[in-house]
């Protein structure tokens, strides 16, 4: 069972900030909710709809950094009007919840949340890993990205460098159920998630 300490040291992790400060100058480094894929590296948010479908799935996530192991639960929903993040700790309480529509991102914390929890980058991280390679290579543009792709695996590259490399067990379009295991190299962490879709 993930503690209140571990969870929050997950959640700084998944948000982008254990250690790895934004550009200096950089506006989006002094808004968290700024969709970074690295500190210097803003990608142009497509839109819940451009997935193409409905979800409906949950999760269980592992994150590996430095050592150390964390794990917690999420729940993930997309509708072509919007995209719902709800995360549990151990204890089933809800720690955090992500909303993006056509408007914006919106995130909701407990109160033992840290402010330097970036849900921008949360959903980045997601955006490139699941919304399909049209929609990818064009949120990529912005920063000189690019997206290579096959049923299992996706790899990006940001200015000459390996940023994130995922592999899943589902086939590409197919429903979101089995593994995924995923790195990105900008904030230094691996990523194991268990997921199960169900039906809408």
């Amino acid at each position: 069972m993930t503690s209140k300490k571990g969870l929050l040291a997950l959640l700084l992790l998944l948000g982008g900030c254990a250690g790895l400060p934004p550009a200096a100058g950089s506006a989006a480094g002094d808004d968290p909710r700024a969709p970074l894929v690295a500190p210097d590296a803003r990608i142009a948010l497509p839109r819940p709809a451009d997935l193409g479908r409905s979800v409906e799935v949950a999760q269980l996530i592992t994150v590996r950094r430095e050592g150390q192991t964390f794990a917690f639960e999420g729940h993930m929903s997309v509708t072509p009007e919007a995209f719902t993040l709800v995360g549990l700790d151990g204890m089933g309480r809800r720690t955090m919840t992500l909303t993006w529509t056509d408007a914006g991102i919106q995130s909701e914390s407990a109160p033992w949340l840290p402010d330097a929890v970036r849900p921008g980058s949360m959903l980045a991280d997601i955006v490139l890993l699941y919304w399909p390679d049209a929609a990818v290579r064009k949120a990529l543009a912005p920063v000189g990205g690019t997206l290579a792709s096959d049923d299992h695996t996706r790899s990006i590259r940001v200015g000459g460098r390996d940023l994130m490399e995922a592999k899943h067990s589902w086939s590409s379009g197919g429903p979101w159920t089995g593994t995924l295991h995923y790195t990105n190299r900008a904030w230094g962490y691996e990523i194991d998630v268990q997921s199960v879709e169900t039906p809408r």
